[in-house]
């Protein structure tokens, strides 16, 4: 007795997938700026500075000052001066008065006649110290505003370009199942 034989092929489906690839352009324009700087501003004052020169002094020692201030040493001088004299004078009559003197006292007194007062000095102190230099520095202020600067941004969405690409599925080979029965054996 013979068995049959069945013989079972089997041919699996294929898909066939063809796809072009989309085309996509992204373009991005660039931002609009406006900007508006305000400068700083810097104010700068000074005053002016200031120099005194005092030579009272200077001219008081050379006799050549101020004549209020002369006539007030010369008056306050003056009896103390006029005590002098009137000592001198005395001295000079009991010059002449004295018998005994050796020489010619007359003739003496008389050469004494151009004679300066030293003592009679109205000048002040002569020193090299004598002009007093004061000075007064300038002042200075500096005031200063701060700059600043605006900015106004715009900004632009991009552009978007997409092309959708191709795409074809198809059966490139059917599903087959084919069974075949041998009886014949």
């Amino acid at each position: 007795m013979t068995i049959p034989q069945i013989q079972i092929r089997q041919q699996y489906g294929q898909i066939g997938i063809h796809a072009e690839r989309g085309q996509q352009e992204i373009e991005q324009p660039r931002p609009e700026i406006s900007m508006v700087q305000h400068r700083a501003q810097m104010n700068i004052s000074r005053s002016e500075g200031y120099l005194e020169i005092n030579q009272e002094r200077a001219w008081d020692a050379l006799a050549l000052g101020n004549n209020l201030e002369t006539m007030k040493k010369i008056y306050s001088m003056a009896p103390e001066i006029a005590m002098r004299g009137i000592a001198r004078r005395v001295e000079e009559g009991k010059q002449l008065a004295n018998l005994l003197y050796k020489g010619n006292a007359i003739a003496d007194i008389a050469k004494g006649w151009r004679q300066r007062f030293p003592e009679f000095d109205f000048r002040g102190p002569a020193s090299g110290l004598n002009v007093d230099l004061y000075y007064t520095p300038s002042e200075l202020s500096i005031d200063t505003e701060v700059g600043s600067i605006e900015y106004d941004v715009r900004t632009n969405a991009p552009i978007l370009q997409y092309e959708t690409g191709k795409l074809d599925i198809y059966m490139k080979q059917w599903p087959n199942i084919e069974i075949t029965v041998d009886m014949s054996v």
